[in-house]
């Protein structure tokens, strides 16, 4: 069975000793031999929808004191930014359970829980799918991945009494066919809080400070917003903030051949700041304990 391993990483600190969660949803890069003979892809085209190399940009997390959630499954696979059931019926041979949500704005565009399409627009599949088989890679994949970042979550807010949930992503450096802003140069680094919604906004000044200061041009919310993750645990009213930090791959990689770039090690040492800036910060600690008082 793929994933008999796990669907997940944490990469832990020897204690935890900041109120600080990173998770990479969309870094992992374990394809299953089924899938990849399901595929119409080749091997470099299947991974145009991952975040690749994004859990070993963050690898500086743990040495912070905090723990580092990475999905072990592609997005191709199984989308853990969606939710549950995000699901195209056009897809399947068989009917979908009255429980899916057939009509989001991300099935229409063939990127649900199960995508139909790479980021660039490919279609995946060969043929049509068994609505079975993506229920077992939501129950062996998408839920496990899930009950694991609530836990470390709900972890961190009881022994810290908050709890900010960075969500760690990467953005091609032009907008695709797909997206909002299709052919437009994107900046370094969006971060995304829902529009004010998921966390509070000292926190995320303080990431695009550090950022910023680091010479990284920086916008919020535009195109990326926060997706499932965000939405889902970011109830700052409860103590839970929780922020998507888009980053531009042309910043680390060769994006036609999905490889690290010589401006990867850079970007790594750049992150650990602001790593240590978000898990550091004695100010945003207590007011966002506040917030959530």
């Amino acid at each position: 069975m793929p994933f008999a391993d796990g669907a997940f990483v944490i990469d832990r600190p020897d204690r935890q000793t900041v109120p600080t969660v990173f998770a990479s949803p969309h870094s992992g890069r374990h394809y299953p031999a089924d899938f990849i003979a399901a595929s119409r892809l080749d091997s470099t085209a299947i991974r145009r929808s991952e975040d690749a190399f994004i859990d070993d940009l963050f690898a500086s997390v743990p040495r912070h004191g905090a723990p580092l959630l990475s999905a072990r499954f592609p997005r191709a696979y199984v989308d853990a930014n969606r939710d549950p059931f995000e699901l195209d019926p056009e897809m399947f041979e068989d009917s979908l359970p009255d429980y899916a949500d057939t009509s989001s704005p991300r099935v229409a565009a063939g990127l649900g829980t199960v995508a139909r399409v790479v980021a660039s627009g490919s279609d995946i599949y060969r043929t049509k799918l068994r609505v079975a088989d993506a229920l077992e890679r939501i129950e062996i994949c998408y839920k496990p991945y899930h009950a694991a970042l609530a836990r470390l979550v709900e972890e961190t807010r009881r022994k810290f009494g908050v709890c900010l949930l960075v969500d760690c992503h990467s953005m091609p450096s032009v907008g695709g066919p797909l997206d909002r802003d299709p052919g437009g140069q994107r900046v370094d680094m969006v971060l995304g809080d829902r529009h004010g919604a998921a966390c509070a906004a000292q926190i995320v000044d303080l990431a695009e400070w550090t950022l910023a200061g680091l010479g990284y041009k920086v916008l919020r919310n535009a195109p990326y917003a926060g997706g499932f993750t965000t939405r889902h645990y970011g109830r700052p009213s409860a103590g839970i903030h929780a922020l998507q930090i888009e980053i531009n791959r042309a910043l680390y990689m060769d994006e036609a051949r999905i490889c690290r770039s010589t401006g990867f090690s850079t970007l790594a040492d750049d992150m650990a700041v602001l790593v240590g800036a978000l898990t550091q910060a004695e100010a945003w600690n207590s007011s966002a304990a506040r917030i959530g008082a």
